[in-house]
């Protein structure tokens, strides 16, 4: 039996460290989202990442697009890194489940994996408030662990964590009907972080965009 108390995520990220950018580094569904992202948006576009961790690669790759980035996470150690990482944006610690967009918005946000550790219900609110970031017209990339569970206790990267995901089919569901976006692509695979720590996981990236014209 594992005795161990289970950690909130700012516990297990305060504690991770670059380690999470090391075993996670050259996620290629991760690297595509940003590539058909930099595509897409106009030079001085407006750029939410949350869960921006170390600030790379997301932050980075977007600065250097010649976007204007903010990133939020609730982990001190991770803003602390991402600002000495990626010094041209902007990192805040704060919470997705308590996060309002600045007046205007953004043009684009980013959410690579920052909806898991956390109730069944904030996992919907939170992905209802972060896509109402969004201007009309903007994109939204994602990636999260699809799975019917809620707050499972799991040890993962050495760390005792509960979570809660829903399945590829209700993440779809979610995000059109919920957050009325229109999905332009969705696809999963599996990756296997560079990490003993670590088991291989499955990844659903979605793609999507806001009804209405694209912000300049």
């Amino acid at each position: 039996m594992d005795d161990r108390a289970v950690e909130s995520a700012a516990e297990v990220f305060d504690g991770m460290g670059a380690e999470y950018e090391r075993a996670f580094r050259d996620l290629p569904g991760q690297l595509a989202a940003l590539d058909w992202l930099t595509a897409r948006l106009p030079a001085g576009a407006r750029v939410l990442d949350v869960g921006s961790g170390t600030g790379r690669p997301v932050a980075e790759t977007l600065v250097r697009a010649g976007y204007e980035v903010t990133g939020i996470d609730v982990s001190v150690a991770m803003v602390e890194l991402a600002r000495a990482q990626v010094p041209a944006a902007r990192f805040e610690r704060r919470d997705v489940r308590d996060y309002r967009a600045p007046d205007g918005g953004f043009d684009a946000v980013c959410a690579f994996f920052p909806l898991l550790v956390m109730g069944r219900d904030e996992v919907g609110e939170a992905l209802r408030r972060i896509t109402e970031c969004l201007v009309p017209g903007g994109y939204f990339v994602m990636a999260t662990v699809p799975a019917d569970i809620a707050d499972v206790e799991i040890e993962w990267m050495g760390h005792r964590v509960r979570v809660s995901s829903y399945s590829t089919a209700e993440y779809l569901r979610r995000l059109r009907e919920d957050c009325g976006l229109e999905v332009l692509y969705h696809a999963t695979s599996t990756f296997r972080p560079d990490s003993d720590l670590a088991e291989p996981e499955d990844h659903l990236f979605c793609y999507a965009r806001r009804s209405g014209a694209q912000s300049a």
